[in-house]
C-alpha cells in the first residue's frame, strides 16, 4: 500500500470515528447540525473570497450578484449554527441547488439567450439570428443547415467544419480552398487536400497538394506519388523534378538528403547525377559511422546503390557486429538486480 492510500484511509477512519463519537454523545441530530454547519460556513467563505476577488477586479455587476449570494449563504450559516428556522435552511439549500442546476443548463449553451433557448432553430433562422440558429441545428444533428447558417454569417471555417460533420467532404474542401484564397494560409490547402481525398476526388486532391507544395516544397514527393496513382505521368515527372531540386538544396546543408537526390535522379533516368549523389551519401555515412557504428547499415545501403556488393557486405558485417555488441550489453545489464 502506498503512502497516499494509507493517508486517505487514515483520514477516512478519523472522520468516521469523530462522526461516531458525535452520534454516541449527542445523537444523529447533532451530527446533521455539524455537517450542515461545516458545509454552510465553508461555502460562505468561498463565496466571500470570490466576491472580494470580483470587486477587486472592478467587475461590479458580478460582484454585487456574488455579494447577495454570500449574504444568503451567511444567513444560512447563522441559522444552522443557532439551529433555528430549519425550513428556511432547507429553502436556502434548495435555492442553491436550483441555482447550480440553472448554471449548468445556461453554460451548456452560452451563445444563446434565455429566450433563444425556447425558440426553434427555424424560428431563429426566420428572425435572422443565424448564429443562434446554427447552434440549434448543430444540437439537433442537422449539420447541413448549420453550415448554411454559418455561410450566411460569412464564417467559412465554421461552415467547413459543419459540412465535415455532415459528411459533405467536397463542400468542406471547396470552403477550405476559398479560405486559402482569402487568408493565404497554406494550412487551408492541406485541409482542402485531405477533404478532396475523403470525397474521392483525387484529381482535385492532387491539385490542392500541388499548390501546397509550391509553398511547402517538402511535399513535392507526395504530389508526384499522387499523380502517379492517377496515371498522369507528365504531372508526376514535373513534381519529381521539383522534389529533386528541393532535395538538392537540402543535401547541400545536410548530407543525409543525398540519398533522396540519388533515388529521385535514378527514377528520372539521370544515372550520372544518381551515382554522384550516392557517392556523396556514402561519404556522409562513412563520416557518421566513425562516430556512431549504427551508420554502417546506411554505409552498406550506399555501397549497394553504387553496385559495390563486396564493400556493402563488409559494411553490413560491421553493422551486425555492432548489433551483437549492443544485444550482449543489454543482456548483461538485464541480469543485474534492481
Amino acid at each position: 500500500m502506498d503512502k497516499l492510500k494509507a493517508y486517505l484511509i487514515g483520514f477516512l477512519i478519523t472522520i468516521l470515528a469523530i462522526a461516531g463519537f458525535i452520534v454516541y454523545r449527542w445523537g444523529w441530530i447533532k451530527l446533521l447540525q455539524v455537517i450542515l454547519a461545516i458545509g454552510f460556513v465553508g461555502f460562505t467563505l468561498l463565496l466571500l473570497f470570490f466576491t472580494a476577488l470580483t470587486l477587486y477586479a472592478e467587475s461590479w455587476k458580478y460582484g454585487v450578484i456574488l455579494a447577495v449570494l454570500t449574504a444568503i449563504a451567511g444567513y444560512g450559516s447563522y441559522l444552522v449554527l443557532t439551529w433555528q428556522n430549519l425550513k428556511v435552511v432547507g429553502g436556502i439549500i434548495a435555492f442553491f441547488i436550483f441555482l447550480f442546476a440553472f448554471g449548468i443548463w445556461y453554460i451548456s449553451e452560452p451563445d444563446l439567450s434565455i429566450a433563444d433557448r425556447f425558440r426553434s432553430a427555424e424560428k431563429l433562422e426566420k428572425m435572422g439570428r443565424y448564429r443562434q440558429a446554427a447552434r440549434k441545428y448543430e444540437k439537433a444533428g442537422n449539420y447541413v443547415k448549420a453550415a448554411e447558417m454559418y455561410l450566411k454569417l460569412g464564417w467559412l471555417e465554421s461552415a467547413a467544419w459543419a459540412y465535415e460533420k455532415a459528411g459533405k467532404y467536397e463542400k468542406a474542401a471547396e470552403l477550405y480552398e476559398k479560405l486559402y484564397e482569402k487568408e493565404k494560409d497554406t494550412y487551408y490547402l492541406k485541409e482542402a487536400h485531405e477533404y478532396w481525398k475523403k470525397a474521392g476526388n483525387m484529381e482535385k486532391a492532387a491539385k490542392a497538394l500541388e499548390k501546397y507544395a509550391e509553398e511547402e516544397p517538402w511535399f513535392w514527393e507526395d504530389v508526384a506519388k499522387l499523380y502517379e496513382e492517377l496515371g498522369n505521368e507528365e504531372k508526376a515527372r514535373e513534381a519529381w523534378e521539383k522534389a529533386l531540386e528541393y532535395y538538392k538544396k537540402e543535401a547541400e546543408e545536410e548530407g543525409v538528403f543525398w540519398e533522396d537526390v540519388g533515388n529521385i535522379a535514378r527514377k528520372l533516368g539521370m544515372e550520372e547525377l544518381a551515382r554522384e549523389a550516392y557517392r556523396k551519401f556514402l561519404e556522409y555515412c562513412l563520416k557518421e559511422a566513425e562516430k556512431d557504428p549504427m551508420w554502417w547499415k546506411h554505409v552498406a545501403e550506399a555501397y549497394e546503390y553504387l553496385g559495390e556488393k563486396e564493400k556493402a557486405e563488409e559494411a553490413r558485417k560491421k553493422y551486425e557486429e555492432y548489433r551483437q555488441r549492443i544485444m550482449k550489453a543489454n543482456e548483461e545489464t538485464s541480469h543485474f538486480p534492481d
